[in-house]
């Protein structure tokens, strides 16, 4: 079955916080790629959503949503700025974000504050990576409390991105452009 039907996310619908770097200059590139922050989830991945929300209500935290679905347009900015397909998924492949089934997150705590991953998101270094060794004990724990919550509802990760989840056999599905007739705009 193919879904197509991309949803919004807000925080009074879905119990999350919302911080989309990408509408602001505090992303890689040190400015704005889109001129609004929608966030957008496809049909499937709302609902996985939806799960990894109440799997983190139960341990006492907040998913933070730093990016979602992101038109194409978006896609070959980013990889005009870093070409590396360890971080920015290659042109030819398309990123699973540009499918609205990939999403990159955090676990903030009951005081809105983000728990220490180690890095910030889009540090595109090795230290981002999942179980990059020699970590402080704490930052071990809160990306296994992230890893544990969004595979538990469904999704799952890139080795090289600590923040980065997505539903399994994304690449099955074709990439969808929103850029003209949605909500969400490039600059």
């Amino acid at each position: 079955m193919t879904y197509h039907r991309l949803i919004e996310i807000t925080p009074a619908t879905h119990g999350v916080d919302i911080d989309l770097v990408y509408a602001t200059p505090r992303n890689l590139t040190g400015k704005p790629i889109y001129r609004a922050a929608h966030c957008l989830l496809l049909e499937p991945a709302e609902a996985a959503l939806r799960r990894a929300v109440q799997l983190a209500r139960r341990i006492g935290t907040t998913l933070r949503i730093f990016d979602a679905y992101r038109p194409p347009q978006a896609q070959q900015v980013l990889w005009d700025f870093l070409p590396d397909p360890t971080y920015i998924a290659d042109l030819g492949r398309g990123s699973n974000h540009s499918r609205g089934t990939a999403l990159d997150l955090t676990l903030v705590d009951a005081n809105g504050e983000a728990l220490d991953m180690g890095t910030g998101f889009d540090a595109m270094t090795v230290e981002s990576e999942h179980f990059h060794a020699g970590l402080p004990e704490l930052i071990q724990r809160n990306r296994m409390l992230l890893l544990g919550v969004m595979h538990a509802a469904g999704f799952m990760h890139i080795k090289s991105e600590w923040w980065h989840y997505e539903l399994p056999g994304s690449l099955a599905l074709p990439v969808i452009d929103n850029s003209e007739s949605g909500p969400l705009r490039l600059m």
